[in-house]
């Protein structure tokens, strides 16, 4: 690589070096890591195939969970096996163009997920506040368009990003990445040349995104309970609250978990190094892992769907 200045001009690879200050330990900390990814997919791959298969699920509420089912796997797949290369097999290298191309990845996927989280929150609103319009309004060519809608938007405000550091950032004061994968912040703040164009950059596509989301998916909850606790009958409330339980418990630890990764990353100069990119990667394991065991708990049909499959005819 040629350097100028005893920075690193254009550098053709970076070295990822998994959780700084935890090396002597990464290989056990893989373990865990491998075992949650396994549990995600093998998960996610079961609620996908459920409501595949099962016609009385093919309904938005069941639509969405698959689609959220589909890029948890996606989003794990992204960053475990180098993460894997990283902690068991010392394989820390990776080129300039396919860090890139894994953190738009990860980000895009953590966007499409947000989005998600958000039209599954639009979808209770209307099934309880405004039950009688549901069917007409999530209609299956608006399914489409949600789901075609999340993925633009998130593929199209993530590559800004990307070109910013490939054409604007070219000198790099080390290609030592003190993380186990490409996260953005990361990689612009390797660079010698001004970066508060990355950060601003940065800061609008978290707000346009995780923010944008977060407002309406608390304003959709709100007028729910509203309208629940509104409900005469006690057992109306009840059930009606049932079917919001899992989606709060996904919405809570996934948003809780990025705000306090994005914001650690940027104004946690105190926090230890190596808390803060275990937290990172368990932003990005956990949700995948507990998505459908919360799922699998709390949505009687998926539960019995999935009890049927392990004991046949045994359920009923």
């Amino acid at each position: 690589m040629p350097t100028f200045n005893g920075s690193v001009f254009m550098p053709s690879a970076f070295i990822l070096i998994g959780i700084p200050g935890l090396e002597s330990v990464q290989c056990w900390i893989g373990i865990p890591f491998s075992a949650m990814y396994l549990i995600g997919v093998i998960g996610n791959s079961l609620i996908l195939v459920i409501i595949k298969y099962e016609n009385s699920l093919h309904i938005p509420m069941y639509i969405f969970l698959a689609m959220l089912a589909a890029t948890d796997i996606a989003l794990n797949t992204c960053i475990l096996p180098k993460m894997l290369g990283i902690f068991w097999f010392h394989l820390p290298e990776i080129s300039f163009d396919a860090c890139l191309f894994q953190m738009w990845l990860i980000h895009s996927f953590q966007a499409i997920e947000s989005g998600i989280l958000l039209a599954m929150a639009l979808d209770r609103y209307v099934a309880i506040c405004i039950p009688l319009r549901h069917a007409t309004i999530f209609s299956q060519q608006f399914l489409t368009h949600i789901g075609l809608g999340v993925t633009l938007r998130a593929a199209i405000l993530i590559i800004p990003s990307l070109g910013l550091i490939k054409c604007c950032l070219k000198h790099y004061r080390t290609t030592v990445v003190s993380h186990s994968y490409c996260e953005h912040m990361a990689i612009v703040k390797l660079a010698t040349e001004d970066i508060r164009v990355n950060k601003i950059y940065g800061l609008f596509v978290a707000f346009a995104i995780l923010g944008f989301d977060i407002i309406f998916i608390t304003l959709s909850y709100v007028q729910i309970f509203i309208t629940v606790f509104q409900l005469p009958q006690k057992e109306a409330r009840f059930k009606a609250f049932n079917t919001c339980i899992a989606h709060i418990c996904v919405f809570l630890q996934f948003y809780f978990l990025a705000f306090f990764s994005f914001f650690t990353h940027r104004f946690g100069s105190h926090i230890p190094p190596y808390v803060h990119i275990l937290l990172s990667n368990l932003y990005l394991l956990v949700p995948p892992f507990l998505n459908p065991i919360v799922y699998g708990v709390k949505t009687k049909q998926i539960r019995d769907h999935v009890l049927k499959v392990f004991f046949f005819k045994k359920v009923t």
